[in-house]
């Protein structure tokens, strides 16, 4: 496939041209009303007759937002129990949920089933093709207006009127409508098999987790690496890592640029809300903690989110902080693992203070065992860190093209 970018001027801007196009194309787009372009499906079945027992059932809890992705958690009519009427849908249609349209529920199915009655059933007509109005439905412009519309008093919900009355832009020409829709497609499907192996990984890392690291009393682990069979000792997280130290309470007013992160809760993986300038104070007017990379750090409100730090950082009042200079990578690695293992059943009435990380009892291996264990699941770590960045460059490629390619 061959795009061409083309520079639009303000003229162009009032009229109908997007701003990237597949070569050959150069005609205006055209504007087109949803009711006489859609067909929203009135056919309401029995699901209680027994003849599509067999069939799935997908409604707006199947379909995962923004992505049209169905979930795992698709069950059969009969496996459902359904008792009320359900829209009968074949492959290529189009099921979209009408109910909470901000969270963009919205999927194109390649099979038979039934779905739910807070779901429309469309087609495209006139001209339209399935592929493009599929595409469309990810648009901004339809997302805005979906929402707009919704928001009413208790539940937002898209009605049938609401949606007749959407008007868009479309290329004429059928062709550039299948160019669009085949585009989309492959992205789409490109997008699907790395959230597949991201999902595959992580996956491989519970079950690594499971059998790498003792369970249900015992002291000795169900697979290890070679070289390795004494027990596993039974230790005070405090006796390991030492003093657990909390970061400082930054003024609003003190977030400048500068060349140093600093770490909040609310943050992703990487945990970096600002770079602030070197020797900033804290609320209290005292020099910021400085705290020097090979640490870990995590929220007193949420100890799983767990990370380690190679590079030096400041960090908020509610972070706590693990730093020990004998330390390796590996051996974070593995402590961080190994006391997410022992917090998930921890009282989320009470916060996660030091003394309480401190007095965590936890097994650990002989340090060799533990670098082992460390390095073994930082390779992972990084391989799905990889996975995830892929992931999110395609998520992001896609929706520049959404932009680009719509009017």
């Amino acid at each position: 496939m061959t795009i061409q970018n083309r520079r639009l001027t303000m003229k162009d801007k009032q009229t109908k041209y997007p701003q990237l196009r597949f070569k050959g194309f150069t005609d205006p787009w055209e504007e087109r009303k949803w009711i006489d372009t859609v067909d929203m499906s009135t056919n309401m079945v029995d699901p209680k007759t027994g003849k599509y027992d067999k069939l799935l059932h997908i409604g707006p809890g199947n379909i995962e937002s923004f992505t049209g992705r169905i979930l795992d958690n698709v069950n059969t009519v009969k496996d459902d129990n359904l008792i009320s009427g359900k829209f009968h849908f074949n492959p290529n249609d189009i099921i979209y949920g009408k109910i909470n349209p901000q969270l963009a529920k919205y999927t194109h199915v390649n099979f038979e089933g039934l779905a739910s009655a807070d779901t429309y059933v469309l087609n495209s007509k006139n001209e339209i093709t399935q592929d493009f109005l599929y595409v469309e439905l990810q648009t901004s412009e339809f997302y805005k207006y979906s929402v707009s519309v919704s928001m009413r008093t208790g539940m937002p919900k898209i009605n049938r009127d609401e949606l007749n009355q959407f008007r868009y832009l479309a290329p004429k020409n059928i062709e550039e409508q299948q160019k669009i829709g085949v585009f989309f497609k492959q992205l789409d499907s490109t997008i699907t098999l790395h959230q597949r192996k991201l999902a595959k990984l992580k996956k491989l890392k519970q079950g690594y987790l499971q059998k790498l690291f003792p369970r249900n009393g015992s002291k000795f682990p169900q697979l290890r690496f070679a070289g390795f069979a004494d027990a596993w000792e039974e230790r005070k997280l405090g006796d390991v890592v030492g003093e657990i130290q909390s970061g400082n309470r930054l003024p609003k007013d003190s977030l400048t640029n500068g060349d140093v992160p600093y770490v909040v809760a609310q943050t992703k993986n990487d945990g970096v809300f600002k770079k602030i300038a070197r020797g900033t104070l804290d609320y209290n007017g005292n020099p910021m903690k400085l705290f020097p990379g090979n640490s870990i750090s995590f929220s007193i409100d949420n100890p799983e989110a767990m990370f380690y730090r190679n590079a030096e950082f400041y960090t908020s009042n509610i972070m706590r902080v693990i730093h020990e200079d004998h330390l390796t990578h590996e051996q974070y690695v593995f402590i961080i693992e190994n006391m997410k293992r022992f917090i998930r059943g921890y009282d989320w009435s009470r916060k996660f203070s030091g003394p309480v990380v401190s007095n965590l009892e936890y097994l650990q291996p002989s340090e060799e065992e533990q670098q082992k264990i460390g390095s073994f699941f930082k390779q992972l770590d990084d391989t799905i860190t990889l996975h995830q960045r892929k992931l999110e460059k395609l998520q992001e490629l896609k929706k520049g093209y959404l932009q680009k390619m719509f009017c």
